[in-house]
């Protein structure tokens, strides 16, 4: 798998992350060092660290399905992203109401609130790792090193976002990411049938 390819991929997985921080920044106005440090390195983090997860896990189970390893990651990637873009959808849907109330459960500054927050928007990251060891032609290293850097900035950002333009680039970061992801999936595909 080509470097650009796992950096899409990267920019895919980063938009929970991205999306999550974009909500925290609605209650920061004035986000502080210590915040986007703290944003970049427990998203940035787990990012990188679920994929490895997964990839191990992926390498075993890739051995018993050679032949069909291109339709699996396929449908991983798609599922991880049709489920990115119906929420996305259905946030979008869902804003009729007062910013404040949608934005609560992300407000909480905490250690906890953050690893919390890290672990659930890292689970697609764990999925694609055992995509990535099913197919055995990805160097985890650094394709958890690009992902996890990739979230880290993207969330920064978010953070920054966030405090700037409101809720407004949530959903259209969730919808985005799911599009990415289908869009690798169905190149994987393709390749796959064409070996």
């Amino acid at each position: 798998m080509q470097f650009f390819e796992i950096w899409l991929i990267g920019i895919g997985l980063s938009m929970d992350a991205f999306a999550v921080s974009v909500c925290r920044g609605l209650a920061t106005p004035n986000p502080t060092v210590k915040q986007y440090l703290a944003v970049a390195l427990w998203f940035g983090g787990f990012q990188a660290l679920m994929p490895v997860l997964g990839y191990l896990l992926g390498l075993e189970f890739g051995r018993r399905i050679d032949g069909v390893d291109h339709i699996l990651a396929c449908l991983i990637l798609s599922l991880i992203g049709f489920n990115m873009i119906r929420e996305g959808l259905s946030h979008a849907a869902g804003q009729t109401g007062s910013g404040a109330a949608k934005t609560a459960p992300v407000e909480k500054s905490g250690a906890l609130s953050l690893f919390l927050l890290a672990v659930a928007t890292s689970i697609d990251a764990f999925a694609v790792g055992i995509s990535f060891g099913v197919m055995g032609n990805v160097k985890i290293a650094n394709a958890a090193a690009l992902i996890g850097v990739t979230t880290a900035l993207l969330s920064s950002a978010g953070l920054r976002i966030g405090s700037l333009f409101g809720a407004r680039s949530k959903n259209k970061a969730e919808i985005a990411g799911g599009v990415l992801l289908v869009l690798i999936g169905v190149k994987i595909l393709v390749e796959g049938f064409l070996k």
